[in-house]
């Protein structure tokens, strides 16, 4: 009896270096019924279709912060993480959607057929491309524009005394619909499934960390909060802007808008470098920084089932770095369990107008077949998506 201390020490250890080396390699994004996983260039996907089964997809993505030295800078390279992580979110829910069947028995309207004539099949890119436009401007407008008229028109009705305090009560503002957007969309069904995926990504990501056997068991004693999170981000960001906007100090409100839009890359590239800090650091100044946005995660993350962590696992299972690709196989294999069952997703028609590095590479499964002739990215900034 007196070895098991010793054992247990030895195991603690081992969990905590296997911990040390995987931190901030993987990161990933919760989907219509799936989840996405990214890890250098490598993107995976699995969602559980209308029939019950796990599809799984798989595409490499070069970062322009691999091509060009002026995007790995620092500040600069939050900024074009930013963009690319935007569009690769789009594009990924939008694919969902394909892969898990929803709304494919629905009549086909002429509307339908008039975009297919005229698009073809960039139909899903200019989807994707319209849903990220508009999200910007909602998002302007909703976090931006409104906290600046609010605080103009309460500046108007203390009679010009709070002004001293304006970025801080536009930041209070900015939070206050920021919570409140939150956790309403959080009592739609859907959302509230989506959350349930959220938190299955969370527990999947922290249990590879954590350098145990990616099973559904083992993933779900893991945390469903985490540091790199976009919820996180985006508090990190709010907090920031407060910092940032005090400086502006312009009566006029279009000015003071007009200011905040240019000053949107500083908090951007200042928040993405503190959430790559924290994600790697566990330290009182850390803690402090991060705790509201992982407050935020119990509302945008929820507790999965273990049908929900076998979809999660299957897609990090395709984005595992290749320095550790044989290790996890070896943890697995020696648990004696077997995941669930995967089928690669063939989509109906396949553009052949794209380059292969632009389009869903079907012959990748997320099981982790096939991914030996991929060449490991070096992750200069890991875990991108959030």
């Amino acid at each position: 009896m007196r070895d098991s201390p010793i054992r247990k020490d030895i195991y603690i250890n081992k969990m905590k270096e296997n911990e040390n080396k995987r931190l901030g390699l993987v990161g990933g994004q919760a989907l219509l019924e799936g989840v996405m996983m990214k890890s250098g260039d490598d993107v995976s996907m699995a969602v559980r279709d209308e029939s019950g089964k796990i599809l799984t997809d798989h595409k490499k993505i070069v970062s322009l912060r691999k091509k060009y030295k002026i995007c790995r800078i620092p500040l600069i390279r939050g900024c074009v993480n930013f963009v690319e992580m935007l569009s690769l979110s789009m594009t990924t829910l939008t694919h969902s959607m394909e892969m898990s069947g929803i709304d494919t028995d629905a009549p086909e309207t002429k509307f339908d057929k008039w975009i297919m004539d005229k698009l073809g099949d960039r139909m899903m890119q200019v989807i994707s491309g319209i849903g990220m436009v508009l999200g910007l401007v909602l998002g302007i407008g909703l976090f931006l524009m409104l906290p600046t008229m609010a605080t103009k028109g309460l500046d108007s009705l203390a009679g010009g005394h709070i002004g001293p305090f304006r970025s801080v009560i536009e930041g209070v503002i900015r939070m206050a619909i920021f919570i409140a957007y939150v956790w309403a969309v959080s009592l739609m069904p859907e959302i509230r499934r989506t959350y349930e995926y959220h938190g299955a990504e969370h527990k999947s990501v922290a249990c590879f960390e954590r350098g145990l056997p990616l099973t559904p068991e083992n993933a779900k004693t893991c945390t469903r909060f985490h540091p790199r999170c976009g919820t996180s981000f985006i508090f990190v960001m709010l907090l920031l802007s407060i910092i940032v906007n005090s400086f502006l100090t312009w009566d006029n409100v279009w000015i003071r808008f007009a200011s905040k839009l240019l000053t949107i890359p500083l908090i951007v590239g200042l928040g993405f470098e503190f959430i790559m800090y924290a994600g790697r650091h566990d330290n009182l100044f850390t803690k402090i920084v991060s705790a509201p946005g992982l407050w935020m995660q119990r509302i945008t993350t929820r507790e999965p089932d273990e049908a929900q962590l076998a979809v999660a696992i299957a897609a990090i299972m395709g984005a595992i770095p290749e320095a550790f690709r044989d290790e996890v196989r070896t943890q697995l294999a020696e648990t004696g369990e077997k995941l669930e069952d995967t089928e690669k997703f063939v989509p109906k028609k396949v553009s052949t107008d794209k380059k292969p590095s632009e389009r869903f590479d079907s012959d990748r499964i997320a099981q982790g077949e096939g991914a030996d002739d991929a060449e490991s990215a070096e992750n200069d900034v890991g875990g991108d998506a959030k």
